[in-house]
């Protein structure tokens, strides 16, 4: 990995000071490669200006964009680039889990944050919701610079969580949300998923678009465990002696089948889904909330 695209990687995100400065980086090195690509079709202008529009004030062009692209934009008013978004974010037990230099935590507070930054970037308002069974923190959506700092300094600060119950949250969430918006939830999703599919139709039944990015660990994905291993739950702390060689192909086959299911019927409910493997760079999880963003 080469150029600004090693820098959102993972690890090496992790030796990078504060959250606000991680954030920066994986955001300027996504707009920088969009910039460099051959593929049109969205980018962060979609949400800062639009065409020029016969009798619209000649005072609203944007000269500096004319003169480096010939066209004619004129820059956006509050309420034409306005998004209410909550980046809700799994504390729970499971997300501490990590077989290399990032846990799923880890993983989910720097795409978190790097999503907020874009967001903040395009005018939108972002908030955040940190949840575990229930709702541990909640910050309301806003645009201003001073929330921006408020939503990475509270991403930094996130206490450990417990179990896991991603249903709750969202039910609570729904019951509040006074306009539709964007909702974006990060999480492992080690739960029942009957639940967690019930919870998350609810937002796309009232209009909200809904983004799932699906977290976990390349040990979780691929078991590549050896001979006799002992295996912990980090949310109830009960421990199970077994042969990874033995059990490998019943746990590979219901971890498959588990994405494979979430796939299907997120993907049935108009829901945006994404599986993220957390020793993968982050672009793919940016540059999938832009082409959300680039279609609402």
């Amino acid at each position: 990995m080469a150029g600004p695209a090693r820098y959102l990687d993972p690890a090496v995100l992790a030796r990078i000071g504060s959250l606000d400065l991680k954030a920066r980086t994986v955001v300027e090195g996504v707009l920088s490669g969009l910039h460099r690509s051959p593929r049109r079709g969205f980018s962060v202008e979609f949400a800062e200006y639009r065409q020029y529009i016969p009798g619209d004030p000649l005072t609203l062009l944007d000269w500096k964009v004319y003169a480096r692209s010939d066209r004619h934009v004129v820059k956006k008013f509050e309420e034409e680039t306005s998004l209410d978004c909550h980046l809700l974010v799994d504390i729970s037990g499971s997300m501490a889990y990590g077989s290399h230099a990032v846990t799923k935590r880890d993983y989910a507070c720097y795409l978190a944050a790097s999503l907020a930054y874009l967001m903040h970037r395009q005018r939108d308002a972002v908030g955040l919701i940190a949840f575990d069974e229930a709702i541990v923190q909640r910050l309301g959506p806003s645009a201003r610079a001073t929330h921006l700092r408020a939503v990475l300094l509270a991403l930094e600060r996130l206490p450990s969580g417990a179990k896991t119950n991603v249903a709750r949250p969202l039910e609570d969430l729904a019951r509040v949300m006074s306009k539709r918006g964007l909702v974006v939830v990060i999480s492992d999703l080690l739960d029942r998923p009957d639940d967690v599919v019930r919870g998350l139709r609810q937002f796309r039944q009232r209009g909200t678009d809904v983004i799932v990015f699906h977290v976990l660990d390349p040990q979780e994905l691929r078991f590549q465990f050896d001979g006799a291993a002992r295996f912990r739950d980090l949310e109830s702390a009960s421990e199970v002696f077994a042969d990874a060689d033995v059990v490998r192909d019943d746990y590979l086959r219901a971890m498959t089948g588990l994405i494979d299911r979430y796939r299907r019927e997120l993907g049935g409910a108009g829901i945006d889904y994404h599986l993220l493997d957390t020793s993968q760079p982050l672009d793919l999880a940016l540059t999938s909330y832009l082409t959300l963003r680039s279609r609402t």
